[in-house]
């Protein structure tokens, strides 16, 4: 096993446990996956976040095959679409987060901004749009080419109508970083919603996505 293998299953079972500890995911809830120079690695099917034993995160091939450790995620799929359709992704993740959640409930599929660009933080690590998908079940391969879609489409994150975020990253650390500031997005969204706050403009936004990319 490489250096670098070890050190992401490392990082996927340190930032489970923290992600798990904040309530971002519950139970066997969510998934994480991250990109290898010649595979992927993703945590097991039904396992918690919050308990992750680096030495048993599943190992893929570069045509995402298990070839070691436990059983992945049947989600994998749902991983694929955003590691596929952005070659530059080198994570990502899918959590229950509580807020995020409920703005999937609540925004109507095909929205592309359901939560307004009220922070820079959000904007710099999210990006200028958050697709609904269309809610299909928990572990349908259908929602994969709507997923890849709105990849390929820009979309750095998308929101599963009635189930959650899926957030792609550079790297495990900016995936992580940018689900949880999804989710804080979320929250601030639901806490000012009908009180007048203010958004950032389309300038502000630009200046934002050019410098920060």
């Amino acid at each position: 096993m490489s250096p670098e293998e070890t050190r992401l299953r490392e990082a996927m079972a340190e930032h489970g446990r923290l992600l798990f500890g904040r309530g971002f995911s519950v139970g066997s809830a969510g998934n994480i996956s991250a990109r290898l120079a010649d595979g992927f690695l993703m945590t097991p099917t039904n396992s918690c976040l919050g308990r992750l034993d680096p030495a048993r995160i599943s190992r893929l091939d570069a045509q995402y095959r298990h070839v070691g450790g436990d059983r992945p995620s049947k989600e994998v799929f749902m991983h694929r679409a955003f590691l596929e359709a952005r070659p530059e992704a080198g994570a990502v993740v899918h959590l229950h987060s509580t807020h995020a959640t409920a703005i999937a409930c609540l925004a109507t599929p095909g929205e592309s901004a359901p939560i307004p660009p009220l922070t820079p933080y959000f904007v710099m690590r999210v990006g200028r749009s958050l697709p609904v998908i269309r809610y299909y079940r928990p572990g349908d391969a259908a929602m994969e080419p709507a997923i890849a879609d709105a990849a390929r489409a820009g979309a750095r994150a998308v929101l599963l109508a009635n189930h959650g975020p899926v957030v792609s990253g550079r790297t495990l650390d900016d995936a992580v970083y940018a689900a949880e500031e999804l989710e804080e997005a979320a929250r601030l969204a639901l806490l000012l919603h009908g009180r007048g706050a203010r958004v950032l403009t389309p300038a502000e936004v630009e200046e934002l996505l050019e410098t920060f990319g």
